[in-house]
């Protein structure tokens, strides 16, 4: 049985939800496409968060990066959008997720997108 790409995020109980400590997950084999050329980008994801009551399940994370892989994105768009994703999902006290894009035409890009609960 093969393993598909999945969008869906799975999450489950916080085993400490009274105590501030965080999590810190990197991904160092994302790939999207660009999409102005077609050619695959390669990046490393770093996630660091301070659970709430949910933590991010971690074969289902690695599926949702998964997903990226024939999907035109701006590196700026997806480093974004996996923050809502898992911002949405599991509803952290704070997240960062930062995008380390391997150097492409003679530049190199890093995004980091935040998100602090109100």
């Amino acid at each position: 049985m093969s393993t598909q790409p999945s969008k869906t995020l799975e999450t489950f109980d916080n085993p400490n939800p009274g105590r501030d400590y965080t999590i810190d997950i990197i991904c160092p084999e994302f790939t999207c496409v660009c999409p102005k050329t077609g050619q695959p980008d390669f990046a490393d994801i770093r996630i660091v968060y301070v659970p709430d009551a949910r933590c991010l399940e971690l074969k289902a994370l690695k599926l949702y990066f998964w997903s990226y892989r024939d999907e035109g994105a701006f590196h700026e768009a997806v480093i974004n959008r996996i923050l809502d994703d898992l911002v949405a999902v599991c509803a952290p006290r704070r997240m960062t997720v930062v995008g380390d894009f391997n150097v492409r035409g003679g530049l190199h890009t890093v995004v980091t997108a935040e998100y602090v609960k109100a």
